[in-house]
């Protein structure tokens, strides 16, 4: 004869796999969508230095006097920093964006596992 309680925990135990499974999927889709983002915005990042860096190059090159030369160079590395900044920031917000979302499948998941106090 087939206990009952074995067969409810067997069915519980069913769900609890099932709900793993799925927190899982949704967490590998997330992270998928936001580590493409980061690198995205990495490469936008990486390019547009990369321009700026050759932009500034050129107006050094074809600066007529010392005191220019210097202007162009403290004006590219002000914007440069500046630049910088800002992509640091955005790219902060973007990993905090990536793991609130990984994090998000596992939510009401872990909220079902912790014994309630």
């Amino acid at each position: 004869m087939i206990n009952t309680f074995d067969v409810k925990s067997f069915e519980e135990f069913q769900k609890f796999g099932k709900d793993s499974v799925d927190a899982s999927m949704k967490a590998f889709g997330a992270v998928s969508k936001s580590a493409q983002a980061i690198a995205v915005e990495s490469v936008d990042y990486s390019k547009r230095a990369f321009e700026d860096g050759t932009a500034a190059m050129e107006k050094l090159f074809g600066a007529k006097s010392l005191e220019s030369a210097i202007e162009i160079q403290q004006s590219y590395l002000k914007s440069a920093y500046e630049g910088f900044v800002a992509q640091a920031t955005k790219m902060s917000e973007l990993y905090n964006d990536f793991a609130k979302e990984a994090y998000k499948p596992y939510e009401g998941y872990v909220a079902k596992m912790t014994p309630a106090k």
